[in-house]
């Protein structure tokens, strides 16, 4: 059986059987580097993704509350409307439910963009089948098994997790804390990494008090093939607790999160700081704050800023805020992007003292990062579908191309491969991105290539330089770490090519950079065995 198919033979919790580790299950996911242009690594080479998952659809409407249609307002939501006194003003169109105000801070110190109208084309209204949408970043009526990052990771680590850990990568690629496997981190061919499962469970591991469960029956027969997969997997699973039991240690949060079990969603993010804090290597993580499918009791009838959704408005701001606070204590603010997702928002019109399930909703980026405001309008309570819903205003995808180019620094190969379509991008962050790069090269006539691509040996780097001056070419691992010059000193202007021989490079993706004084450009090189 192929491992592929025994995967999705034991379904979404394939790698969460009885193998728990140090209060791990052991599932993976290869990490999101974005290094396909070096001119960009000591830029890129350290940041990091948190995606928060508000499960269940968060109603967007009472979150950011359209002060410019508040007759409009009062007259769809009787049942759940914030009065207005209480409603807290982010500016004069736009304002914050009372327990969402915490993000206000964040808003105004310009570390928030919130894009306003986010879906897609034809929105589903299940949980489950628009939730694997927004992980698969698939159109409505295509089903993918794997997800929008865990493609991105298959196209720059094909061979994860066969070779992990090791000297160079020792740390996990990506963790998901608090939840169950996500589609989203599904790759093509696999999905094997690990999740800490809450607070406590990271707390018994830092402390050397958890305890390996489950053993592995003995291999027999046809079994033996995947007997010894989950023996793979579990001996990294325990290379890996063994490193987060050691970055933790190091790591420090600096401030002060609410009481453990007081705020779930803080309680993810205060782990997510103390590693990054402590130098794990990983570049993704994921935290979930689920309880967002508020039918019927969405409010309390004798005082509407209180109840279900405005706990979860609560736990979301205070985390957010928190957890930036941390990072900028810590040092690390200019790292870390923040970025929620949920499967859609909820309708206009009220059902009793909850909302039913809608289309467009809101989303937030937050960090140091990003360029602040708000993108689109207020969603209009008046021009609407002709079922009730609120109308699109930016697909999600546009969100996740945005990203991946101008976070991760993903070229447009990248993009087609990962995002299958192209999207506008939107202007989300201060950085920027590798499109300017190319643009930058190209200015320069500056090109270089390797041929054989991929290669086993010998392979021959060819560029052409615009001028004669001195050159520094380098090759790079996947995290942007040197591992050779290839050639440096002054060259000719022209025609160049250096030979480099392979042989002795691990399979997998590497990048050469090529600086000069009149500029910098880059390529990859793919190494088989």
């Amino acid at each position: 059986m192929k491992r592929r198919d025994f995967l999705t033979g034991l379904g979404s919790a394939a790698i969460g059987l009885p193998l728990v580790l140090d209060g791990f299950t052991t599932r993976a996911f290869a990490e999101s580097p974005t290094l396909k242009h070096v001119a960009m690594l000591a830029a890129a080479q350290d940041r990091v993704l948190v995606l928060i998952q508000l499960s269940g659809g968060n109603d967007g409407i009472n979150t950011l509350i359209p002060l410019d249609q508040l007759s409009d307002y009062y007259r769809l939501r009787q049942a759940v409307a914030i009065p207005q006194n209480r409603i807290v003003k982010l500016n004069d169109a736009t304002g914050l439910h009372p327990t969402f105000a915490p993000i206000k801070s964040l808003f105004d110190d310009g570390n928030l963009t919130i894009v306003n109208g986010v879906s897609y084309p034809t929105v589903n209204q299940s949980h489950f089948r628009s939730t694997d949408i927004w992980f698969t970043a698939s159109d409505s009526e295509q089903y993918l098994s794997s997800g929008w990052l865990g493609r991105f990771v298959n196209y720059e680590a094909p061979t994860y997790p066969t070779g992990y850990p090791n000297d160079k990568t020792p740390d996990p690629l990506a963790i998901e804390i608090g939840g169950a496997m996500s589609l989203t981190l599904q790759g093509n061919t696999n999905a094997t990494g690990i999740t800490i499962r809450d607070l406590s469970a990271f707390e018994q591991l830092v402390s050397g008090q958890a305890t390996t469960g489950g053993s592995v029956a003995q291999r027999t027969g046809k079994a033996g093939a995947r007997i010894d997969f989950i023996r793979d997997v579990q001996a990294q699973s325990q290379k890996y607790s063994s490193r987060i039991r050691s970055v933790a240690d190091k790591g420090r949060n600096k401030a002060q999160y609410p009481d453990k079990g007081k705020n779930p969603l803080a309680d993810q993010l205060q782990i997510v700081a103390r590693l990054i804090a402590g130098g794990l290597q990983t570049r993704v993580y994921v935290v979930n704050l689920g309880g967002f499918d508020t039918h019927w009791s969405q409010a309390e009838p004798s005082d509407v800023t209180t109840g279900i959704h405005a706990n979860l408005l609560r736990y979301l701001a205070e985390g957010m805020k928190t957890f930036q606070q941390d990072l900028k204590l810590l040092g690390l603010e200019n790292k870390v992007l923040g970025m929620t997702i949920s499967e859609f928002g909820r309708r206009p019109a009220t059902s009793s003292l909850g909302t039913d399930h809608g289309t467009a909703g809101p989303m937030f980026l937050f960090g140091a990062p990003v360029k602040g405001g708000i993108i689109g309008k207020n969603p209009s309570l008046t021009d609407l579908l002709p079922d009730g819903n609120l109308k699109m205003q930016y697909d999600f995808r546009q969100l996740y191309t945005s990203v991946l180019s101008q976070w991760f620094q993903a070229d447009t190969q990248h993009l087609n491969t990962v995002m299958m379509k192209s999207f506008e991008q939107l202007p989300l962050l201060t950085t920027t991105s590798v499109r300017d790069e190319q643009a930058q090269a190209t200015a320069i006539s500056m090109t270089i290539r390797n041929y054989p691509n991929p290669c086993a040996g010998a392979t021959r780097i060819e560029y052409h330089l615009p001028q004669s001056g001195t050159v520094h070419l380098t090759l790079h691992d996947m995290l942007g770490r040197e591992i050779a010059t290839v050639a440096q000193g002054y060259q000719a202007q022209g025609a160049q090519s250096v030979e480099f021989d392979a042989s002795h490079l691990a399979q997998g993706a590497y990048f050469y950079r090529l600086q000069t004084e009149q500029g910098m450009t880059s390529g990859q090189m793919n190494v088989v065995r």
